[in-house]
């Protein structure tokens, strides 16, 4: 693959702040009403579009990933009724950010030519962000009564991590692209 990097000018930082957050609501709204399979009804269920954060955050920098991933957790939980305070602020909604966070600080494509062996590592990262985020999240929710540990592991395992997996190295290069025609000049990854 050639390297169609985006090119990190002068331009403002504003874009890729406006589009995080766009795609952070659009990630909410997505694992809320586009996820075809309930794991477990009302606590789990397969998110497609898990692989949105760390898209994201390698696209247009740590910080949009970890709004997208942050922000993305809480608006999903509130439109699907599973809000509960101290699990989706504190460390669901922190544990999904990471996911955008950590791919974001590793990759950037203004540097980084996004050929087979770079796919591999970025699902590389995308199972060791998604165990972290997966053991932490599955940690919460056994110890707030809500689901048991090993349960919450194998069923978040399967609603993140291989959509992350799949998703993320598949789409990178193509969404890459089409960020690059929309932006042109540049910008800066927030």
């Amino acid at each position: 693959m050639t390297n169609t990097a985006l090119p990190e000018e002068n331009g403002s930082s504003l874009f890729p702040l406006v589009l995080s957050i766009v795609a952070a609501a659009a990630t909410g709204v997505l694992w809320t009403y586009a996820n075809p399979i309930q794991l477990v009804p009302g606590i789990i269920q397969w998110r497609i579009f898990a692989f949105l954060p760390p898209l994201i955050g390698i696209l247009l920098g740590w910080k949009s990933g970890f709004i997208c991933g942050y922000l993305g957790t809480i608006i999903w939980s509130l439109l699907a009724g599973t809000f509960i305070p101290a699990h989706s602020l504190i460390v669901d909604g922190l544990a999904v950010g990471l996911t955008g966070l950590v791919p974001g600080l590793l990759f950037n494509p203004a540097t980084t030519t996004f050929d087979k062996n770079t796919l591999i590592r970025i699902a590389a990262v995308c199972l060791g962000v998604g165990l972290v985020m997966v053991v932490a999240v599955s940690a919460s929710l056994a110890f707030l009564n809500i689901f048991p540990f090993w349960w919450a592991v194998g069923y978040l395992g399967l609603s993140d991590i291989v959509p992350m997996l799949i998703g993320t190295p598949l789409l990178v290069a193509s969404a890459q692209k089409i960020l690059t025609a929309a932006h042109p000049a540049g910008f800066k990854r927030f």
